[in-house]
């Protein structure tokens, strides 16, 4: 089962630079304009996200060139939410542990 994640895994790693190809942004990364024209209005989270600041904005890290900034984004990505999916489990076998013991 893990052969199988790793490898469907590995071939989205690949593909990270094809949305550099489209001239449509990436899912969720429209502009303020673009929720006004499909929804009729600007949600509230939106209209304030201009303050916060991303640490890697635009996917581009100075001094890298924009396909291997995207793939450093890409694997930072896939690191923090393999991580947050590592502890979950952990942290849900630890629960299932203690309750099947007691």
């Amino acid at each position: 089962m893990k052969s199988k994640l790793y490898m469907v895994l590995s071939l989205l790693i690949v593909a990270v630079p094809l949305g550099l190809l489209s001239e449509n942004p990436a899912w969720g990364e429209w502009e303020e304009n673009y929720y006004q024209k499909i929804l009729g209005f600007i949600p509230n989270g939106i209209k304030n996200a201009h303050t916060i600041e991303s640490p890697i904005a635009n996917y581009s890290i100075n001094g890298l060139s924009h396909v291997v900034s995207y793939y450093l984004s890409a694997l930072l990505g896939l690191a923090l939410i393999y991580g947050i999916f590592y502890i979950l489990t952990k942290i849900i076998a630890k629960k299932q542990d203690n309750h099947g013991s007691a």
